[in-house]
């Protein structure tokens, strides 16, 4: 029928039959009504002319025997398959799904010119040109190698290989041949899926990275504790001037490695909770006021002066308290820490930038010697220093920016360093303001003695 649409005709097939059976049951009610005829006799005869009927109407010639239908019945006739070169699919509704998977995705001829690529193979791929041989597109001796085998052999195979167009990524592909039926034409075509791998082999470097690192740290000084005490059980043993020197040495190697585990520690339960962003509405202005004033104790100690500029309330945020207070811990004692003997660390409210909309900023400046530039993009990397030495004499371990860079990212904030050498360096966080449904914390009073611990604990 036009328009695809499928009509039941036996209806009009029927008529003559359904016209006899009814003056057949009209005649048979007639004689029930006129005669004496017992009730089962009747609905045997009205059987009989039914059966009668039926088959009159099977027996005639041409006629269609089909089902008696409720409703005249529309079935929509399927779409003709099309297939073609330049990147057409086999159906509509096909073409569109795979245009819409973030897997990029490639068909290759036996001949092995690209047929088809989604959109997601354009942008994962930058030499992809409409009809090109897959391996001008990927030169990649590996997957050239797996491509070529399965459109020999039809096999399915699983690569992976690495590009440089620029920078290095890495991929993993899986290759098969599509069945060969009309839907796809009858050329025998390969499929190939590709995987952009690049993220997940940077986030296994950087673990590994991290786990050595953390050995290395850890194994220094636990080597020189074993090894004072191994000469304190010897050659040292009736030496009380060499055993108060030793004793006082391995008391400071062991106390670097409390404070590498605890910032191990503090930085892995940032990372588990770091995609939760903190809902509880509190003053960044406080929070920072807080953590200089418990700070004095310790910039009286090493001669640094700490000037608290930054107002004691407002700048409301959404916020975790605790971790905040350790942004602002870590950032002033490493401004003493690096600043020296003499130098001025001022802790001072961020006018509004349009660098920054809707944020509110606080910036912990020092007076140093500053900070390299090539250094300034990698502070925030774990067990990154830019004097080694420097760092562990000062009691560091290499994590105070690491843990900052966490805590101001999952508050959605920024952390912006500015440093000039010979002029010091300034630290600024940014975090967005509070939103009307954030509830409000209550203030809590500063208490400048608690945090000196943990400053020394936190220290980078």
């Amino acid at each position: 029928m036009p328009g695809g649409v499928l009509l039941d005709t036996g209806v009009m097939d029927r008529k003559p039959a359904t016209w006899f059976m009814a003056l057949a049951a009209g005649a048979l009610a007639a004689a029930v009504a006129a005669l004496p005829v017992p009730p089962l006799a009747a609905f045997a005869g009205g059987a009989i002319l039914a059966l009668v009927a039926a088959i009159a109407l099977r027996a005639r010639p041409g006629a269609a025997v089909a089902p008696e239908p409720t409703a005249v019945s529309a079935v929509p006739a399927p779409p003709p398959a099309t297939t073609g070169r330049a990147g057409a699919m086999p159906t509509a509704f096909g073409r569109a799904l795979i245009e819409k998977l973030p897997t990029p995705l490639l068909v290759v001829t036996r001949t092995g010119r690209i047929l088809y690529a989604n959109p997601a193979a354009h942008a994962a791929l930058a030499r992809l040109q409409p009809d090109a041989h897959f391996a001008t597109v990927i030169r990649a001796p590996a997957f050239v190698e797996a491509m070529t085998a399965t459109l020999a052999d039809g096999g399915e195979r699983k690569v992976r290989f690495a590009t440089h167009q620029g920078r290095e990524r890495f991929f993993a592909a899986r290759i098969g041949m599509l069945p060969t039926e009309v839907a796809f034409g009858p050329e025998a075509l390969a499929i190939v899926q590709i995987e952009d791998r690049t993220d997940y082999r940077r986030t296994e470097q950087l673990r590994s990275d991290f786990i050595a690192n953390a050995s290395h740290e850890l194994r220094t000084p636990l080597a020189s504790v074993i090894g004072y005490i191994e000469t304190l059980q010897n050659h040292a043993r009736n030496d009380p001037e060499a055993r108060e020197r030793f004793l006082g040495i391995m008391a400071r190697e062991a106390g670097r490695m409390q404070r590498l585990v605890d910032d191990l520690m503090s930085l892995s339960r940032i990372e588990m909770t770091e995609h939760v962003r903190p809902c509880e509405a509190v003053s960044l202005n406080q929070i920072a006021t807080e953590s200089a004033t418990a700070l004095l104790p310790v910039a009286a100690r090493r001669e640094v002066t700490l000037e608290i500029l930054v107002p004691a309330t407002g700048a409301q945020v959404p916020g975790d308290r605790d971790q905040l207070a350790q942004v602002f811990t870590n950032l002033i004692d490493n401004a003493m820490k690096y600043a020296g003997k003499g130098a001025t660390v001022r802790v001072l409210a961020t006018p509004p930038s349009k660098a920054h909309p809707s944020r509110h900023g606080v910036t912990v400046a020092d007076d140093g010697p500053g900070i390299p530039r090539e250094h300034v993009h990698r502070l925030t990397e774990r067990f990154y220093r830019v004097s080694v030495t420097s760092s562990r004499d000062k009691g560091g371990t290499g994590l105070g920016l690491a843990i900052v860079k966490h805590i101001v990212n999952r508050h959605e904030g920024r952390l912006e360093i500015a440093s000039t050498v010979g002029s010091g360096s300034a630290f600024t966080v940014w975090l967005p303001q509070s939103d009307p449904g954030d509830t409000a914390a209550p203030e809590a009073p500063a208490e400048a003695g608690s945090a000196v611990p943990e400053a020394d604990r936190r220290s980078a």
